[in-house]
């Protein structure tokens, strides 16, 4: 019999211990060896092969009698089923006596690759037989100038940005310096950054495991001065940088020429405390125009994706904040906030929601992303997309090697939702990994990726700002 990924999750193969089943997957191998009788099987790619897989719910440990296909292949094997308890990794599903099925004798998979997720795919794995074969680097002046061009005439946005070392780290008393961010911005084209302060910062720690998360409680009005006193030191870089700031349609629009300029940001409203008056003072006081929601606290407004839901979604509060933020004139940003808030969200707001920085979890078999990761189903993403909002990609190495790969993400993510409603999230700066898009000097060569990926220049204009700017005008006015 032939089982899914979800029947992993759901405990129903649990019940099939010893039962001969099929199971399609990707094939990651185990170490270096050129013998692949023994792997892992996942129900998706490794971006890379420093990042194998790691959750027990997700993964099956196979064992053949000789070698099966090759690493990075996706297949069909069948075998006799174990779930076991004592295996020395911590695995807890094992195929014994595996053997491949063959390609025509299998049936075809519900997920239907475009040529462009083609693409997508085959950067994700390190692979060129999707595409032209060629990366950035090798292909040549033609594609440069043209990618040049394309951001001359194009209004660019980064919808999430911590760029200029705007964060202050975790001890307030010792301020890191700036860096420049107006020179980047202009050598490499970009218009308008979505700069971001982070507003649960004094509670959140990073983990040995590479993970940030909540470790305590905030005293009553911690994270209000906190969020105070990071939108001060965000307008310190502002006005040390010469910077415009964004408050509406006309001044996102002069961005192109006048620029470069910022949409003041904020990542997580948890400055707000449960006190909705404090956005009407953000939003007069400090031009705020682009609130995050949630980020890594499960916090007043809702649940996020990288702890266990306590709220079911989006809270009473979390729908109070998004219809004051449609009439105050702000972007609702939905990004680490789980699938249920983001259905709620989308069915309170009268405006199109942003989902700023994330991935589309490469998987054609599962359906859903690993245990507390960022990345996002298609139908999570969908849900955005149908508020005629935006979903922003973003560029840790983890996920994207190099900018081929990036591009190839933001392609599948073009397939999942349509051209229309796709964007770059950098995440400049507040990431856990090293970035395909390092700089904003690296913009054209973006680009140019963008180009060689299949794009055309007017649906590169609209994925590098077009499309945010059109969500900025709705919501902003």
């Amino acid at each position: 019999m032939h089982i899914t990924w979800s029947d992993l999750v759901s405990g129903a193969a649990d019940a099939l211990d010893g039962v001969r089943v099929e199971v399609t997957g990707w094939m990651v191998p185990v170490d270096d060896r050129e013998e692949h009788g023994c792997f892992l099987l996942a129900p998706e790619p490794p971006c890379c092969a420093a990042c194998p897989p790691t959750d027990p719910l997700t993964t099956i440990a196979v064992f053949a009698s000789h070698p099966i296909g090759h690493p990075g292949a996706e297949l069909r094997v069948a075998g006799q089923w174990r779930r076991v308890t004592d295996d020395a990794a911590g695995w807890l599903f094992q195929l014994r006596d595996a053997v491949p099925i063959p390609a025509e004798a299998a049936p075809p998979t519900a997920f239907a690759f475009t040529r462009r997720g083609m693409l997508a795919a085959g950067a994700a794995i390190g692979l060129s037989a999707f595409g032209s074969g060629r990366a950035y680097g090798a292909a040549g002046e033609d594609s440069r100038s043209a990618a040049r061009r394309i951001l001359a005439d194009t209004l660019t946005v980064d919808l999430h940005s911590h760029a200029g070392r705007v964060l202050p780290g975790r001890d307030a008393s010792r301020p890191r310096p700036f860096e420049a961010l107006a020179e980047p911005m202009r050598d490499g084209g970009l218009s308008v950054a979505c700069l971001a302060i982070v507003a649960d910062s004094p509670t959140t720690e990073i983990t040995p495991e590479r993970r940030i998360r909540a470790v305590r409680q905030p005293e009553p009005g911690e994270l209000h001065a906190w969020g105070r006193a990071a939108l001060d030191r965000l307008h310190r870089l502002i006005a040390e940088q010469r910077l415009a700031v964004v408050t509406d349609a006309a001044t996102l629009r002069a961005a192109r020429t006048a620029g470069p300029a910022v949409v003041v940001a904020a990542e997580g409203a948890d400055f707000l405390e449960g006190v909705a008056d404090r956005l009407d003072e953000a939003h007069a006081g400090y031009r705020l125009r682009h609130l995050q929601l949630t980020h890594y606290r499960v916090n007043e407004l809702g649940d996020i994706q990288t702890e266990t839901p306590v709220h079911g979604g989006l809270t009473a509060f979390g729908a109070e904040v998004v219809r004051r933020c449609n009439r105050l004139g702000i972007v609702v940003d939905v990004a680490h906030g789980t699938t249920d808030l983001v259905k709620r969200a989308a069915a309170v707001t009268t405006k199109p929601l942003v989902l700023s920085h994330t991935s589309l979890a490469v998987t054609s078999l599962s359906g859903r992303p690993p245990r507390r990761s960022r990345r996002i189903t298609a139908d999570h993403a969908r849900i955005v997309a149908g508020t005629g909002g935006v979903v922003g990609v973003w560029p840790p190495t983890s996920e994207f090697p190099d900018l081929t790969a990036y591009a190839g993400g933001v392609a599948r993510m073009a397939d999942a939702v349509g051209v229309d409603h796709v964007g770059i999230g950098s995440d400049m700066m507040g990431l856990l990994s090293p970035s395909a898009l390092p700089s904003y000097r690296r913009l054209p060569h973006l680009a140019a990726s963008l180009l060689e990926v299949g794009f055309r220049p007017d649906e590169i204009g609209r994925i590098l700002g077009g499309n945010y700017a059109r969500v900025f005008a709705a919501s902003v006015g």
